[in-house]
């Protein structure tokens, strides 16, 4: 028996002492009662924590809670929460959109002023220290049943090469065969049409118009107004040039499903005045959007829904911090939502199938290596289950130089019931990079969160076995995972549920905080709706529970990649192991910004000096946390360090 079954065993052991000792007293009351009891006596026991650590709920006051769905440490130690509207259709219309700063050392917590609806927004970290937000809400999802307009999505057609044409929001289109008209719901510019030329010749060959997309709905109510088919439709209010230039087409226009709707505005989080600014925004709506960091600094940003409630086909863009605005990549490719894209040490991107979401389940979900500038994908094989991937989480294993991901459990595509108990690794160091597998869950996982500890060990816990916690699935266990030898050890229990909308963060002082859960039903059966979990939890993991932690203190603020720093510790003679960690930004089971990088050190006295590697796509330009281990395992708190 591992010790990981061996603990386990110990447990269970425990628990069904109790139940024997309680079960001759005086009936099932006080079976419960007791069982209860000796459960918080036993998970509060020194050696217990010693051995599991331990797990303690935070509740805000009433009126600075929210449903948070986004989390990002902060390099004041500080943690930004997003809610946006907070999955609340309430909040939505009354434009009641929520940010709060929390501070887990003081423990006090500030309202921030949020421009817009950031509910399902992108977001990653800055070399600057700051946060980039791209994306969010423009118009909540419609169920079939609660559409009771004809609508969807119109290509507005301009063939004038001269000159591109500017449609209001409630331009009107009627069909030239169906006669039915449909009204646009927001503004929507339309280029100029492109003159197409003979290669060689130089003869005119056409004009390829230019294209917009709009979203359209019936005047009227009720079924009579759907089409079936595609039609040309004429564009009222334009006369002359533009009226014989311009021309809507559209496929069927019904009662279906109505997806929610993506925002092109962007915003830096200015961590040193807690407030948003707004930078310019991107080309393409997004909803649901992952930013990734590339080698030069720049920010990917890929996938989500448009601003018609479709997936973005493919045209993804990049942010240049140093002038704000945002460009096209040179060609398209396509991936469904929230996809976990990771720079990876040669400079490209490692991504790993896990997703959250949206899009076809035959389009862009294969696991490869993507090359930015050349748009070449590499396909890595070996995956198993590979259509769960969806919900399923991954994290880069520290310390990143080995370049090994996990990547852990995963659901069917949509609203599957299905999930995976699988955990997978790759290499992407090996001669021939491919999946293999790691050691499995107890059940099937949607949602896992995982965290990187400065112990080079991986915290996974939650998540549910089913869709957003239906059947009252969610999973009370947690586990730490050993990249050295390959294995998992239970850890203490959770206390809270966590599934959809829901993540984890690691803090300075090594503890681990988790923040919310939308489950869509409340009970076993699935008759009473969902209570969005606004609690936060704090886990405190064995290493904390020691007699003693190594001190770190002093050193610079800001270390070049090649270059060294000195810090102060009265315990340098037992440091073994120095980690620089970047901190998270969590959302949807995707925090594609933690990496825990090891540094070469060396101790005299009471002095410690680190040194960064070279290598920018293993060391991003910004704020990471310092930390050293001891002899025995125990980190120290961390230190803020900038690499310029």
């Amino acid at each position: 028996m591992n010790h990981s079954a061996g603990r386990r065993a110990r447990r269970l052991a425990i628990g069904t002492a109790v139940v024997v000792a309680l079960g001759g007293m005086n009936g099932p009351w006080l079976y419960r009662f007791g069982t209860a009891q000796y459960h918080q006596y036993s998970i509060n026991r020194p050696e217990y924590k010693a051995e599991n650590g331990h797990w303690d709920v935070i509740e805000f006051p009433k009126k600075y809670r929210q449903d948070t769905i986004h989390a990002a440490l902060l390099h004041t130690g500080k943690v930004l929460l997003i809610a946006g509207s907070g999955n609340n259709q309430d909040n939505f219309d009354a434009k009641r959109f929520d940010t709060r700063i929390w501070d887990p050392v003081k423990g006090t917590i500030k309202k921030v002023p949020t421009p817009n609806d950031l509910f399902c927004t992108g977001h990653t970290q800055l070399a600057n220290g700051d946060l980039l937000i791209a994306g969010g809400t423009k118009r909540y999802e419609k169920l079939k049943g609660d559409v009771t307009k004809a609508g969807g999505l119109m290509v507005v057609h301009n063939e004038n090469p001269d000159r591109p044409i500017t449609l209001p929001a409630g331009t009107a289109f009627t069909g030239k065969g169906n006669g039915r008209t449909f009204v646009s719901k927001d503004p929507v510019l339309v280029p100029r049409a492109k003159k197409v030329f003979a290669p060689g010749t130089g003869r005119f060959l056409r004009n390829d118009p230019g294209l917009g997309r709009i979203y359209v709905e019936a005047r009227k109510s009720g079924t009579r107004y759907e089409t079936g088919t595609q039609d040309n439709y004429r564009v009222q209010g334009l006369s002359g040039a533009d009226a014989r230039n311009t021309y809507g087409i559209a496929q069927k226009l019904a009662l279906d499903k109505k997806d929610f709707q993506g925002i092109r505005d962007a915003y830096e989080f200015d961590v040193t005045a807690e407030r948003y600014v707004k930078v310019d925004p991107m080309n393409e709506a997004r909803w649901y959007p992952t930013l990734t960091t590339l080698s030069n600094g720049r920010i990917l940003s890929v996938s989500g829904l448009d601003d018609i409630g479709q997936l973005v086909p493919g045209k993804n863009e990049i942010f240049d911090p140093k002038t704000r605005k945002w460009t096209y990549t040179r060609k398209i490719r396509q991936s469904p939502t929230y996809p976990a894209l990771f720079l990876t040490e040669n400079g490209k991107i490692f991504y790993s199938g896990s997703n959250a979401g949206y899009g076809p389940d035959n389009v862009g979900r294969t696991p490869g290596i993507w090359d930015v500038d050349t748009n070449r994908f590499t396909r890595l094989p070996g995956l198993s289950d590979p259509d769960m991937m969806e919900t399923s989480g991954t994290v880069l294993l520290p310390p990143a130089q080995n370049q090994k991901y996990l990547v852990i459990g995963g659901g069917g595509v949509g609203e599957s019931g299905l999930s995976s108990k699988r955990t997978r690794l790759i290499d992407l160091k090996a001669t021939h990079p491919r999946f293999t597998d790691g050691p499995a869950l107890e059940e099937g996982t949607r949602y896992p969160q995982s965290s990187i500890l400065p112990d080079d060990t991986v915290l996974v816990s939650g998540g549910s076995q089913d869709y957003r916690g239906r059947g009252d699935s969610n999973i009370h266990q947690a586990r730490l995972y050993h990249p050295d030898g390959n294995s998992f050890t239970r850890v203490a229990d959770p206390l809270v549920g966590r599934n959809y909308h829901s993540g984890s963060i690691l803090l300075p002082d090594g503890r681990v905080m988790f923040f919310g859960s939308d489950s869509l039903y409340a009970d076993k059966a699935d008759t009473k709706p969902g209570v969005f979990e606004q609690r936060i939890e704090i886990y405190t993991p064995p290493y904390l529970y020691r007699d003693s932690r190594p001190s770190l203190s002093g050193g610079p603020r800001t270390i070049a990649r090649g270059g060294s720093g000195t810090f102060t510790s009265r315990h340098a003679a037992t440091i073994r192991k120095a980690r620089l960690i970047r901190p998270s930004a969590s959302t949807h089971v995707t925090d594609v910004d933690q990496r825990s990088i090891a540094l070469d050190f060396r101790t005299s006295g009471t002095k410690v000096t680190v040194t960064v590697p070279k290598n920018r796509n293993l060391v991003p330009s910004g704020w990471y946390m310092l930390f050293v281990d001891d002899d025995q395992g125990t980190p120290s708190k961390a230190q803020w360090v900038k690499v310029p």
